[in-house]
């Protein structure tokens, strides 16, 4: 086979492979390439010594058998034969599932939630959003911290383990999609700097210089992230790509990375005759991101909305710390406004970012599908010191109003798993750095930040205690028990009705309308024929509903349908889903 790489500041590339060591060319036709030829069959471990040097995994390694620190391997992607025959499943119309491998189940491997996989078809969600799986240090990780993002994290269970989970997930009508870094690498077994100028000065991140994207040398860098994403959606039949943390991009250049990249998805789909799309997570409030190349826009296919969720969480919980500190302050009005709007901030002042940010999103020509919405995400979970979910502090008729507001609202739908049976276990950062010092760094980092908000030192979980690690795993015993299992059967029951109503798959934002009564403590919204009325109080509520005898579809407690007045007497903390028609 033909072994090849980028460097092209280096006087001399060597190929080390199966204990021989093979000079590398100099590509004529590719300026900065090298290549050599050697017979390598699947498994075959191998790296590259830059001019001497130490010998590093390929930047392109489709296999790391031996954790981010040690040879590559070669993967052939025919070996695996694939037993279903997948048509695809696109966005709109759409439920999503975030999961992580290694706390899905306490075995933490892309078989063991294979084997769970019956639970999300019976559940109805449509996509399992699976988080980072490139190769990190250690076991277990969020997986924000890889690297070599063409390969599978071994402890997972590696490439074939990927496939045979895509092609379980497809036998049972669900997509599969795939949340990647490319906003930067892990501290650990990043090695690209060796090779070439991946990342730049230009431009700095929270984590460091910014990846190479518009200065010299960017052209490859591009093609690289740009080869990894079509790479994960083709030799591994994906359906999507979650893009982290995309405002961290930084590119000056006139054809933005983003744009260049959802060419490229939208031409594979083309040619495997199936659908794919790219859903961002940003918090520029832009609405140029999901808007159409062909209206000026860059064309990705969605994004989370975090506005959504801000304004859903500070109406439930009454946080108003932080960034929660505007959405808390403008109470339901704000939750009505995403609703209908999309964006909170859509030009207004931001008091956490001390300037006005956003800017408006044309809700007549933007369809709500490109907006995703959640109450919970391992974000909002994880990054709170103790890793507590909403079931940890809300009653489960407040957990019902959640779910109702999301699984019948515009938005996209998106749930963190085990929240469909309010699951008692947290989510909380663990990590198993190998090195001592960075293991040490992190564990300090984390309880200064949280120490600065009033938090115990002893009150925030080590996370390289693999303690945190287990607490996080999901207890499989809880769906079958109370109060679980009343939770998960609203789950399914609101699920069934978005896919069955026509009027709660409508992406016209424009249509959504809201009232509210802040003092009361309830809230509604109308979409088509279906009406939604929440009681966010503790006290009984009369909710004005404005439609005399409107028909029950299903509530949270039983409540009697509103009478020739078309006011509804709803119970405190329930909700109730009707129909007009």
């Amino acid at each position: 086979m033909q072994f090849e790489v980028w460097a092209p500041q280096a006087d001399r590339l060597t190929l080390h492979r199966a204990g021989a060591t093979h000079a590398m060319e100099r590509d004529p036709e590719r300026p900065g390439w090298w290549t050599a030829e050697a017979e390598a069959p699947d498994g075959t471990r191998y790296g590259f010594a830059v001019d001497d040097g130490p010998v590093r995994p390929d930047p392109r390694s489709r296999r790391q058998p031996d954790g981010p620190d040690g040879l590559s391997a070669v993967v052939d992607q025919g070996r695996y034969t694939w037993r279903s025959q997948w048509r695809g499943r696109g966005l709109p119309g759409a439920v999503l599932y975030e999961l992580h491998v290694g706390t899905y189940t306490p075995e933490g491997t892309l078989d063991a939630a294979a084997e769970r996989l019956g639970h999300l078809a019976e559940l109805g969600v449509t996509h399992v959003e699976l988080m980072p799986l490139c190769p990190f240090p250690g076991t277990h990780g969020w997986g924000y911290e890889g690297v070599s993002l063409w390969a599978v994290h071994e402890p997972y269970g590696g490439p074939e383990a990927l496939k045979r989970f895509v092609d379980a997930a497809h036998g049972l009508g669900l997509g599969v999609v795939l949340d990647v870094v490319h906003n930067h690498l892990g501290p650990s077994g990043n090695y690209l700097p060796v090779f070439g100028p991946y990342f730049t000065e230009r431009h700095h991140t929270p984590w460091g210089a910014a990846v190479n994207l518009d200065a010299p040398g960017s052209d490859e860098v591009r093609a690289y992230f740009r080869g990894s994403a079509l790479a994960w959606l083709r030799d591994y039949r994906l359906d999507g790509l979650r893009l982290d943390a995309v405002h961290a991009l930084k590119d000056t250049r006139a054809l933005h990375f983003l744009e260049e990249l959802a060419t490229a998805v939208d031409a594979l789909a083309e040619e495997v005759r199936r659908p794919l799309f790219l859903i961002a997570e940003s918090d520029l409030n832009d609405p140029r991101l999901i808007t159409p190349r062909a209206h000026g826009g860059l064309g990705l296919h969605a994004q989370w909305n975090d506005d959504f969720h801000h304004a859903l969480h500070t109406t439930l919980t009454g946080e108003s710390q932080g960034y929660y500190a505007d959405f808390a302050h403008a109470g339901p009005a704000g939750l009505a406004k995403t609703l209908t709007g999309g964006f909170f901030h859509d030009g207004t002042y931001s008091s956490f970012r001390e300037r006005r940010h956003g800017r408006p999103l044309d809700r007549t020509s933007v369809s709500a599908h490109r907006l995703l919405g959640y109450t919970q995400t391992h974000d909002q979970i994880g990054n709170r010191a103790q890793g507590d979910r909403l079931a940890a502090t809300l009653s489960p008729g407040l957990l019902a109003c959640a779910a109702a507001l999301v699984l019948t609202g515009p938005f996209t739908p998106m749930l963190f798993m085990g929240e469909e049976w309010a699951a008692s276990t947290p989510w909380q950062f663990f990590t198993d750095h190998t090195d001592p010092e960075l293991a040490e760094a992190v564990r300090r980092g984390r309880r200064r930040e949280f120490a600065e908000h009033g938090w115990a030192e002893e009150d925030v979980p080590d996370p390289q205690d693999p303690a945190t690690r287990d607490r996080s795993c999901l207890d499989w015993s809880e769906p079958a028990r109370e109060p679980h299992a009343r939770m998960l059967s609203w789950y399914r029951v609101l699920i069934a009705l978005r896919h069955s109503l026509p009027d709660l798959s409508d992406p016209d934002l424009s249509d959504v309308k809201v009232a509210f009564d802040e003092e009361a403590r309830w809230f509604g919204f109308r979409r088509g024929d279906v009406l939604v009325a929440l009681n966010l109080g503790k006290e009984t509520a009369e909710v004005p509903v404005g439609v005399p005898h409107a028909r029950v579809l299903a509530a949270w407690d039983p409540v009697e349908a509103p009478g020739a007045d078309g006011v509804l007497t709803l119970g405190g903390e329930s909700c109730v889903v009707l129909t007009v028609a």
